[in-house]
């Protein structure tokens, strides 16, 4: 171990956590990176014991939720505290191995909950750039079939795993193995979504148009390659075998780019953006609930922050009274 991952001994901490992080880097061999930070959590530790009257083995588990409530009032996130509290949480930890607490107060504390992002969708233009997009000189049967692909996860929300899993048709063994199929007569995509739940997605005009070239295409020969054509798969790749995700990942990330869209563009971006396309539309959120197939409505207004977003962004930038100064 370097001389420089040696704590000073004038670093301000008392003697236990001197000798904590004197354990660390020799039992656990520890970074002089890592050690410290584990210095610095432990120095942070002090100022708020110190604040609070207190030697740091008198900590309680009140102590150490008040320090935690302080640091994300003060803006920290909630991955630095979480971080901070496994560092404070491994000190107590060799404190109550060595007989000096009774109790590791750290050990039922946890972070705040880090707010969950928000889904990524595309602006509309881009949205339908993408899935208007038509390649000159591409390999007609691919693009039929990437085409199609695009239509179904923008026009109908559909996850990956439910779109690479679709037959051609409905059959026992489609409904045995969790498998959707696509009635074009009907007008619908049928799909098993999480936990096997079934349900029905209605295929607009575009789409259905798309798929219905798409079939016209897709026993034709292809890539020149030997291969046996899935009589069972709606998407099937060049040597004739059931599409999967990776397959769709690529082929839409390098169409986005193509189409000159300056954000690479994955599967669930296209779900994202059908949702929050919708709701803007039709404020229905009980049917894109329906439609995404989620269990929970919670899940799905997710979508509304989305949508307020995109409503204040219009207010910004068109209403007179967005512009005008605080000051006027």
């Amino acid at each position: 171990m370097s001389p420089e991952a040696v704590p000073p001994a004038d670093c301000g901490l008392p003697a236990e956590a001197l000798a904590y992080l004197d354990y660390v880097r020799v039992q656990k061999r520890l970074a002089a990176r890592t050690l410290t930070l584990y210095t610095l959590d432990l120095q942070r530790l002090c100022a708020h014991a110190r604040e609070a009257q207190l030697p740091l083995l008198q900590l309680g588990s009140g102590h150490i939720r008040r320090f935690a409530a302080q640091m994300h009032a003060g803006g920290r996130s909630a991955r630095g505290i979480a971080l901070i509290l496994s560092g404070w949480r491994g000190f107590y930890a060799w404190a109550a191995r060595q007989g000096l607490i009774a109790h590791n107060p750290v050990q039922d504390v946890r972070a705040p909950k880090a707010p969950k992002p928000l889904p990524k969708a595309l602006p509309v233009d881009d949205a339908v750039r993408l899935a208007e997009h038509e390649q000159p000189g591409a390999d007609p049967w691919l693009e039929a079939r990437d085409a199609a692909v695009v239509e179904l996860l923008y026009g109908c929300g559909l996850r990956v795993g439910e779109l690479v899993g679709l037959d051609v048709a409905a059959s026992s063994v489609a409904q045995q193995k969790g498998r959707g199929w696509v009635d074009l007569d009907a007008g619908e995509a049928h799909v098993f979504g999480k936990g096997g739940k079934r349900r029905s997605v209605p295929l607009g005009g575009a789409a259905a148009r798309a798929l219905a070239h798409w079939l016209s295409q897709r026993a034709l020969p292809f890539g020149g390659g030997a291969g046996r054509l899935d009589d069972c798969a709606l998407f099937v790749g060049r040597r004739g075998a059931r599409i999967t995700a990776q397959t769709v990942w690529l082929r839409l990330r390098e169409r986005s780019s193509v189409a000159g869209l300056t954000t690479p563009v994955h599967p669930h971006m296209l779900r994202h953006s059908f949702a929050s396309h919708l709701l803007q539309s039709s404020g229905d959120l009980r049917a894109v609930q329906e439609l995404l197939g989620h269990a929970s409505i919670t899940t799905t207004q997710v979508y509304t922050r989305l949508d307020f977003q995109h409503l204040a962004q219009v207010y910004d930038q068109a209403h007179p009274r967005a512009h005008k100064k605080s000051g006027d």
